[in-house]
């Protein structure tokens, strides 16, 4: 199931618990009064849920039990982690968290609700204790319990129970789209040291050696090379970031063609423009550079005499549109697309599969990489991007070396 749609199989969910909240909540009322608390449960669930993005943490807790209690107007409302340590608690009858922490440890372990009467606790307030019961809904996700609600209530009511459950359907939601995005990131980091990876051992080498070549001949233009590799490859193995702004992928960009123009001499040529407005449309990591040695090693090295890589850059209305084109050798459109669909068995055009999945994860799947080509009629590769997407943002890059990441 690709992220979209699981994301949004997971939205619906979330839309479904926001109506039965309204359902339990809402009393027989005049309309006015139903439309006011309409938003108030869904302008108090929306100020509960952005923390619980990162997980249950103490923060999380804190912002969503005080919605919380605001919204089903209870006594108090606490939230547990999974080893049904307090995290947040919110509201009165603080004397008797005590009496309840073996019902929080119970739902826990055997993740089913828990429901406790006052009555059934000693209590020397017995008359004017705020409390009159207890409901504890253990936060299940992916099977695993992750924590615990506790909701107080101070009225014999039905409605507390379902209220409750229907709260906690929501809160695991939340620490689902938490996992979801965990996920997500992890899977677009191991994506962008496949992309790493893909930066071909021979174009370093080859790299290498001409600038050792041309230290005799012309010291100035060597060194310009050296620099222009160490830059490209400090930006290339930079240790954070998912997203960079294409004014960034270009200038690596053009340190890339700068090196190759100096190894294949006047048998390639590089054509380069863009729009000042799109250079800070935000996208995915690396997009460009396997796309243009792509370009450079399959289309124009294997052509005689050479060719032309072009790459364009324009303002398309709310998204930019990119281009990456050149006149080499092409290939079978057919066969292009069963090496992108295969190319995590064969290995060929990994770099281009990558990325097609890549713009597709992020953005959608209408914004799948566009291929013309056909032997001998070069390749041109187009990418839209929209100029605004939620969630997609430039990381400020950090060029120190990774401890972890071996470069595979």
């Amino acid at each position: 199931m690709g992220w979209l749609t699981e994301r949004a199989l997971v939205g619906v969910a979330a839309t479904l618990v926001v109506l039965g909240l309204f359902v339990y909540l809402c009393r027989p009322r005049k309309s006015g009064s139903v439309h006011e608390a309409v938003l108030d449960t869904v302008r108090r669930l929306s100020q509960a849920a952005p923390e619980l993005r990162n997980g249950l943490t103490e923060q999380a807790a804190d912002q969503a039990t005080a919605n919380l209690l605001a919204m089903l107007k209870c006594v108090a409302v606490g939230i547990s982690d999974g080893d049904g340590r307090l995290l947040s608690w919110d509201g009165a009858a603080n004397e008797h968290y005590v009496d309840l922490v073996d019902k929080i440890d119970e739902s826990i372990r055997l993740g089913h609700r828990a429901h406790l009467q006052h009555e059934n606790l000693q209590c020397r307030r017995r008359g004017s204790c705020p409390m009159r019961q207890a409901v504890i809904v253990p936060l299940i996700t992916d099977g695993q319990v992750e924590g615990a609600l506790i909701v107080v209530g101070g009225v014999d009511s039905k409605r507390l129970l379902p209220a409750a459950d229907e709260v906690a359907r929501f809160l695991c939601i939340q620490l689902e789209l938490a996992k979801l995005d965990e996920s997500k990131q992890a899977l677009a980091q191991a994506e962008t040291r496949a992309l790493r990876a893909q930066i071909s051992p021979h174009f370093i080498y080859n790299t290498l050696n001409t600038i050792s070549s041309l230290i005799r001949t012309d010291p100035e233009q060597s060194r310009e090379l050296l620099q222009d590799f160490a830059a490209f490859t400090r930006y290339s193995f930079r240790s954070s970031g998912l997203f960079a702004t294409l004014a960034d992928e270009l200038s690596n960009i053009d340190r890339y063609l700068t090196i190759e123009c100096a190894r294949y001499g006047e048998r390639l040529s590089v054509r380069l423009r863009i729009a000042p407005e799109v250079q800070s449309v935000v996208v995915p990591f690396l997009v460009l550079q396997p796309l243009v040695e792509n370009a450079v090693r399959h289309g124009i090295a294997k052509k005689p005499g050479g060719g032309t890589v072009s790459v364009f850059a324009h303002d398309n209305g709310n998204e930019a549109l990119i281009t990456v084109e050149d006149d080499g050798v092409g290939m079978d459109a057919d066969r292009l697309f069963e090496d992108l669909r295969d190319a995590h068995k064969t290995g060929s055009h990994v770099g281009v599969g990558n990325i097609n999945h890549r713009m597709r994860q992020v953005f959608g799947d209408d914004y799948a990489l566009m291929v013309e080509t056909a032997p001998g009629a070069g390749m041109k590769i187009t990418l839209r991007v929209p100029k605004f997407f939620p969630g997609v943002r430039p990381d400020l890059p950090d060029f120190s070396v990774d401890p972890d990441d071996d470069g595979a």
